[in-house]
């Protein structure tokens, strides 16, 4: 017994340690949902529902591994910009962009979704958990213009009425679209 406990002693302490000393920034600590790669069927729907048109600009927030900004970029010709925090995953993307020849059009930028100046998107494309879309809401209000259009996988956006809802896939995964709203005067 004595022996068992000694090993998960020095096993904590060894894990405490290392994760003291692995490099982290605080700044960009906030991580609102895990990465989980959207489904392909899914990106095309969202991306067909959001009614892109060439030389408009949408952002990916939490972009993984960049297949919404680079089917955007590809299907739709329009500047995708997306925003994320791995470093491993921001390297990787910029690197598969480059490869197809898409840095022109499709880029992805190491930052935190709640600071980032989101007033250029025409469409701004999620896939965070609600509470994540919560907090982020005030933000999408405070920069988007009107007709800007939000869609979000599998999670609604609290306060918000979508203008659409899609069922029709069939593991039950839900799209939202949002549009902004005119501005009052």
């Amino acid at each position: 017994m004595r022996n068992w406990l000694l090993v998960f002693i020095l096993a904590a302490t060894a894990a405490s340690s290392a994760f003291a000393q692995a490099p982290h920034n605080d700044r960009y600590g906030n991580r609102m949902a895990p990465y989980v790669p959207s489904p392909q069927t899914a990106v095309e729907r969202m991306l067909e529902m959001a009614h892109l048109k060439p030389g408009e600009t949408l952002f990916d927030l939490g972009s993984g591994d960049g297949r919404v900004l680079i089917t955007a970029a590809q299907k739709y010709q329009v500047k995708a910009i997306g925003i994320e925090i791995s470093d491993k995953l921001v390297a990787s993307t910029n690197r598969r962009i480059e490869q197809l020849g898409l840095q022109n059009n499709a880029k992805v930028l190491r930052g935190d979704l709640f600071e980032c100046d989101l007033s250029g998107a025409d469409t701004v494309v999620v896939y965070l958990i609600t509470h994540a879309n919560e907090k982020l809401r005030p933000r999408l209000e405070k920069f988007l213009k009107p007709g800007s259009r939000v869609v979000s996988f599998d999670y609604a956006i609290p306060g918000w009425k979508p203008t659409k809802v899609d069922l029709s896939d069939p593991r039950g995964h839900r799209i939202y679209l949002y549009e902004m709203p005119p501005q009052k005067n």
